[in-house]
Order: structure tokens, then C-alpha cells, then sequence
């Protein structure tokens, strides 16, 4: 009988550990998070942004961001930004904390699907 509880007991153990653990999540200032997002910071200053996508695009592919693409409009510093800084985060695992802030709502509109 003990065999048997505790074998119940290391099945639920088990069986919990794998529905609570998915590739969605993320750590983000020592606390587990669900699909998380990184952002430009509104009060990042353009300049900044600029050099950020100069580096960016010069090593990852922005052409959603580029005249034409789905995320061209609005042509923003913060949008361009806010798009190149969640690539950067899901190719490098880094966004970017002088000039980049995590979020947990879904930026993507319309046509503009971020990665």
C-alpha cells in the first residue's frame, strides 16, 4: 500500500511539474511569466532607438519594419524600436533595459505580427 501512495504521489508530482512548465515562459526579474514581449520604453530617446535599429537590422532581418513591410506604418522611432527590440529578444534573449521594457500584452496590430 505504501508502494502505491507513493507512486500516486510521484505521478501528480510529475504530472504537475509538466502542465505548469511550457516554452511560453520566461523569467523576467526572478519571477516566472507568462509570453512576455520586449518594448521600447516610452521615454527612450530617439537617438538611442536609432543606433539600437542601426545594430539590429544590421544582424537580423527588420524587413517587417522597412518601407512595404507590415509594420512600416506608423514610421515611428518607438514603433520601428518597439518591433526590433522584441527580435532582439527572441533570437539574443535580451531585451535591451537602457532603452527596452517587457510586456505581457501582445504588441502585434492589424497587419503587424510581432515574432
Amino acid at each position: 500500500m505504501a508502494r502505491v501512495s507513493l507512486s500516486l504521489c510521484l505521478l501528480t508530482f510529475l504530472c504537475m511539474f509538466a502542465c505548469s512548465t511550457s516554452e511560453e515562459d520566461y523569467i523576467w526579474g526572478g519571477q516566472k511569466q507568462g509570453k512576455t514581449w520586449c518594448v521600447a520604453q516610452v521615454s527612450a530617446p530617439n537617438d538611442k532607438l536609432q543606433r539600437f535599429l542601426d545594430e539590429c537590422c544590421s544582424q537580423l532581418d527588420c524587413g517587417p519594419i522597412k518601407p512595404g513591410g507590415p509594420c512600416y506604418e506608423p514610421n515611428t522611432y518607438r514603433n520601428h524600436g518597439s518591433y526590433a527590440l522584441d527580435l532582439w529578444f527572441r533570437v539574443r534573449g535580451e531585451c535591451r533595459s537602457d532603452i527596452g521594457t517587457p510586456a505581457v500584452t501582445d504588441p502585434s496590430w492589424g497587419p503587424c505580427k510581432y515574432p
